[in-house]
């Protein structure tokens, strides 16, 4: 599976009207696009000096469907609304490992009762 991830920096003054824009146009891409697997986008809520404002996790397949998302023409749109209210975007697609599928073994400590009502 490939990952694509988009960071965002909004351009000063930017108003909630073109961000609540944004989440629109993305909310429906999924709808849209067939080769998304998944699709995650929001705001960042730690608003660190390091943060970035918004984020974009996409699951691909793999490269072909990826690239077929990043020249459908409901994506083109999208990108043309991020560069007009970013200052900078960074992307990073990149193969994912198979993270989730460890046999992680919990403390005794971590299991939570069972209540039946």
């Amino acid at each position: 599976m490939i990952n694509h991830v988009v960071l965002a920096k909004f351009k000063p003054g930017i108003e909630q009207a073109d961000i609540e824009e944004l989440e629109s146009m993305l909310d429906d891409l999924p709808n849209r696009i067939t080769e998304i697997q998944t699709y995650e986008f929001g705001q960042d809520l730690i608003h660190s000096a390091r943060s970035y404002d918004f984020a974009i996790v996409a699951l691909f397949a793999n490269l072909e469907t990826l690239e077929r998302y990043q020249t459908h023409p409901r994506h083109l749109p999208v990108v043309k609304k991020i560069h007009e209210i970013c200052d900078h975007v960074l992307t990073v697609d990149f193969e994912g490992s198979d993270a989730g599928s460890t046999n992680f073994e919990r403390p005794p400590w971590d299991f939570k009762p069972v209540t039946k009502f």
